[in-house]
């Protein structure tokens, strides 16, 4: 059998705690800096008579 090799294994457990610092810090950011759900309801449509016709 072989041995265990400790140093990936701490590497391993560093870098994952190191994600999942870095999620955790984007969803209090995006939390605290909410953007609009969606771009749409940030500018409004115009109306269906004011489009350009094409011809």
């Amino acid at each position: 059998m072989a041995t265990p090799n400790y140093a990936y294994e701490k590497r391993q457990r560093e870098l994952a705690k190191k994600r999942k610092a870095e999620e955790k810090r984007q969803r209090k950011q995006d939390r605290d800096a909410p953007s609009p759900a969606t771009p749409d309801a940030a500018t409004p449509a115009p109306p269906p008579g004011s489009e350009p016709s094409a011809g």
